[in-house]
């Protein structure tokens, strides 16, 4: 049974794009196959994997648009197993484009219902704002992962799209849940970091990973050479973060499926 995610967060500079390309890779190479949805017009999921941006391509706006099938706009990255649907500046006309489409919140959601069972794990790259096209990617979820940086104004950030969440809950009748809550840039040289953190861990408790994302120097570089931390520094600490942070998530899934199991 495949998997989507939608990695979002309101807020900027999370590292939503950095979670969704290393925890791709780190799945992939459990021998799964992932795709990975750029659903941000910055289009940075798609170079930090290493697709140049091309015009002449199906994108995600060509797909969400229907213009294309899923199928075609799907492209093969370096990382063995690991598919993108790319993007680009055109996505920006998504939001005004889909504004009186029947329905337009479930585009995504029937634009990839063909090919969710190829992949075990979709993920699905957010822009930072509640948009049309995040509100596509949560519509199209099966759970949200929330990448979050410890700093003063987190809490009240993640309360805005837990609220979100609800209210998706409440008005399309969509069962989605929050997969995780991910520390990420974390420094814990500083009080304020760890006072955030452990703010969040009272807050919101187990929905908190274990796994904790450090602030690091080659996770930041990794993608201006287009490659994931995995291919760049395999040996780094970012990378044995982001292959424990799919542990935690493929422990996650099996403890699901044994407990739909026994229902």
């Amino acid at each position: 049974m495949s998997r989507v995610f939608a990695i979002a967060n309101q807020k900027g500079g999370v590292g939503k794009t950095t979670t969704a390309i290393n925890l791709a890779a780190s799945l992939a190479a459990n021998d799964l196959r992932v795709l990975v949805i750029d659903s941000d017009p910055q289009g940075n999921a798609t170079t930090g994997l290493g697709v140049a941006k091309d015009p002449a391509r199906p994108s995600t706006y060509d797909l969400l648009l229907g213009h294309v099938s899923p199928k075609d706009a799907i492209v093969a990255t370096d990382f063995d197993g690991l598919h993108l649907i790319s993007a680009d500046k055109n996505l920006i006309g998504a939001n005004l484009e889909l504004v009186d489409t029947p329905n337009r919140e479930f585009r995504l959601r029937e634009r990839i219902a063909e090919i969710r069972e190829d992949y075990r794990f979709i993920l699905i790259d957010c822009p930072p704002a509640l948009d049309l096209l995040t509100l596509n990617a949560l519509v199209a979820a099966d759970a949200v992962l929330v990448p979050i940086q410890c700093e003063f104004f987190a809490l009240e950030g993640i309360s805005e799209l837990i609220d979100t969440i609800d209210r998706i809950r409440d008005s399309f009748s969509h069962p989605l849940t929050v997969e995780g809550i991910l520390l990420t840039m974390y420094d814990d040289r500083t009080n304020l970091t760890r006072q955030v953190a452990a703010d969040l861990r009272d807050f919101f408790g187990d929905q908190v990973f274990r796994t904790i994302i450090p602030r690091s120097i080659r996770l930041a570089e990794a993608p201006s050479f287009g490659k994931t931390i995995l291919t760049y520094d395999p040996r780094s600490r970012g990378a044995e973060s982001y292959i424990q942070l799919a542990k935690e998530i493929l422990d996650h899934e099996q403890s699901r499926r044994s407990t739909q199991g026994t229902r």
